[in-house]
């Protein structure tokens, strides 16, 4: 981001690589007809949900795995089809099929050139 948008944190993609504190693989659950695209894929903005596959977590020996991810878009002021940008420094938390918060999400998030069609 730039640094005169007050912003700190790198943008987010709809393809960057997210997962769970237990290692499970969270990925969109939204398609997105956005012009504004990172790497060909759209900018993940508020809007987009989160699904998570593969989360091994356990509570006494019964599965409790992380299924979703919920993002707090930070106050940036940027916006992607009316819907605030969301940075890999963004507040969010994994959570269990009943709601229960597991912890937040780990981003890799990289450099990317971003493009607007």
């Amino acid at each position: 981001m730039s640094s005169a948008t007050g912003a700190s944190g790198s943008l987010l993609g709809t393809g960057a690589v997210i997962s769970c504190p237990h290692g499970g693989r969270a990925t969109t659950a939204t398609t997105s007809t956005s012009a504004v695209l990172m790497d060909g894929m759209p900018v993940a903005t508020a809007a987009h949900g989160y699904v998570v596959t593969g989360c091994p977590h356990t509570v006494d020996r019964v599965p409790v795995p992380c299924v979703s991810v919920r993002w707090t878009a930070d106050g940036t002021g940027v916006t992607v089809d009316g819907a605030p940008v969301l940075l890999d420094t963004a507040a969010a938390q994994c959570f269990t099929a009943a709601f229960v918060p597991q912890g937040p999400p780990v981003v890799q998030a990289a450099q990317r050139k971003v493009t607007v069609r």
